[in-house]
């Protein structure tokens, strides 16, 4: 293993304990080694959403539009990071791709954001 995997795994466990800002200190060392790693992104940008640090997360979340422009998930985080910013505007583009995105309609539009919801 890796020191990098190594430490993505750390801040998983803390992210699955409620333990989002020691999360934070394992996922930004990770991303620092690795700054185009798609799960470190994620990981570190719903850590960042759960602790309110609404600009950070949006930042996580840009980042992995951009390095996955596919990713419908990508674009529905990133819309919720701005519209707890009062960003609606800029959001509406992102809802709109990940729902053109999503294979088939969910249940419900809890389905996609469970992970973020947990701590908002």
């Amino acid at each position: 293993m890796t020191e990098t995997y190594d430490l993505f795994q750390q801040g998983r466990k803390y992210l699955r304990s409620g333990m989002n800002a020691q999360a934070t200190v394992s996922l930004e060392k990770a991303k620092r080694r690795e700054p185009e790693s798609r799960s470190i992104r994620e990981v570190l940008g719903i850590a960042y959403f759960r602790l309110s640090r609404w600009e950070e997360a949006e930042a996580e979340f840009r980042a992995l539009v951009e390095l996955s422009p596919a990713d419908e998930f990508a674009h529905y985080a990133l819309a919720r990071a701005l519209v707890n910013q009062g960003k609606r505007k800029e959001a509406t583009p992102h809802v709109k791709l990940a729902r053109s995105l999503r294979p088939r309609p969910a249940p419900n539009e809890e389905t996609l954001s469970g992970e973020l919801d947990e701590a908002s």
